[in-house]
């Protein structure tokens, strides 16, 4: 694809601007070309897929090689809606694919494939639902954070006189994690008051709150549940709030342990996502952290209703750390999700890890 138009552009040039993502064939069913939208949806490189088969080079079209090959021999064009791939243990996509023959320049019968990703549209009215839920949930939260800051500094204050008459060094090692958690949450309640103002946000790397929920759930957890970890080493720092991050892992893991009701297993995995849609802004990566548990799953007429303040399965609970949660990830322009069914109930944070303006 070299030849220029009256303006001068190439036309690969507009081709990897589009968010269409497409991709040609040549008469053998080798990949000729990609565009950068493509890179994005399959994540390839269009560098190591260049005359490649293209169930090689593209795994997530393998199960399709009969109808491209048809389309080929016949010269029809074709359209596909709501087309389901996957590949191995890849993200599964959803897409509407148009196939469309052409001649290529050899005089060559060759394909070009389109692919308009569904995942995208579906998340973008997704996430409109749940900014406007965000909202409503924002007053309540200040409410509740009204309720928290009197009897925090009390607990603050009683802590302080305990340590002052305990003798004992290795029990001030316990009056200390009161008073410094303590302070840690009045800094949220202050932050959850205060005008909406950005995250303090530094460099960190995820797995470094997370470790830090680990520890403080795991001191009171059952030697009959499991708190397992599946970090990606690799994921770059993300420029976040660390004690708001803090506060959201805690308030899910906490709901995972809830749930477990005193035995199972919680895992939390660490990924990234390619081409990932927050908010309505389609983002280049993602970080994703899940909390899977493998308890009883929520119900399902609560399922639509979990983000929402005061909704709880539990008698005793409050309903309000799964909405804290969520209020908190909307400040760094991340989402949060829930899938839940017998056996399994999984929350996945997401977070961009390029740099947004706020």
């Amino acid at each position: 694809m070299t030849p220029r138009d009256s303006t001068g552009i190439r036309p690969d040039t507009i081709l990897d601007n589009l968010k269409t993502a497409v991709v040609c064939l040549d008469h053998r069913m080798r990949v000729t070309y990609l565009n950068t939208a493509s890179e994005m949806l399959f994540g390839v490189s269009a560098r190591h897929c260049g005359r490649e088969p293209f169930d090689k080079a593209l795994p997530y079209l393998a199960d399709h090689r009969e109808k491209l090959a048809s389309a080929l021999a016949e010269g029809a064009a074709f359209t596909e809606r709501e087309l389901h791939l996957r590949a191995g243990g890849g993200e599964p996509l959803t897409v509407d694919c148009t196939v469309t023959p052409f001649t290529d320049r050899n005089g060559e019968a060759a394909l070009l494939l389109e692919f308009l990703s569904l995942d995208r549209q579906l998340r973008i009215s997704r996430d409109d639902q749940m900014r406007i839920q965000n909202l409503a949930n924002r007053e309540m939260i200040r409410g509740l954070a009204h309720e928290i800051k009197n009897p925090l500094g009390g607990l603050r204050g009683a802590a302080q006189l305990l340590e002052r008459e305990i003798g004992d060094d290795e029990l001030k090692e316990f009056t200390a994690v009161i008073i410094r958690e303590a302070d840690r949450l009045q800094n949220l309640v202050d932050g959850l008051l205060g005008p909406r103002r950005p995250p303090n946000k530094q460099a960190i790397n995820i797995h470094e709150p997370l470790e830090h929920v680990r520890a403080l759930v795991g001191a009171d957890l059952s030697a009959d549940v499991a708190l397992v970890r599946d970090y990606d080493p690799s994921i770059p720092e993300i420029e976040a709030d660390r004690e708001q991050l803090i506060q959201t892992f805690f308030n899910v893991v906490g709901n995972a342990v809830t749930a477990l009701d005193g035995s199972g297993e919680i895992l939390l995995r660490t990924r990234t996502q390619r081409l990932f849609t927050i908010g309505g802004v389609q983002h280049r990566l993602v970080l994703r952290v899940d909390v899977i548990d493998n308890g009883p799953g929520i119900p399902a007429d609560l399922l639509p209703r979990i983000f929402h303040p005061m909704v709880s399965s539990r008698a005793e609970g409050t309903g309000m750390g799964l909405p804290i949660a969520q209020y908190l990830v909307h400040l760094h322009q991340g989402l949060i999700e829930c899938e839940s069914r017998p056996g399994q109930t999984m929350f996945s944070v997401f977070l961009p890890l390029e740099a947004i303006d706020e």
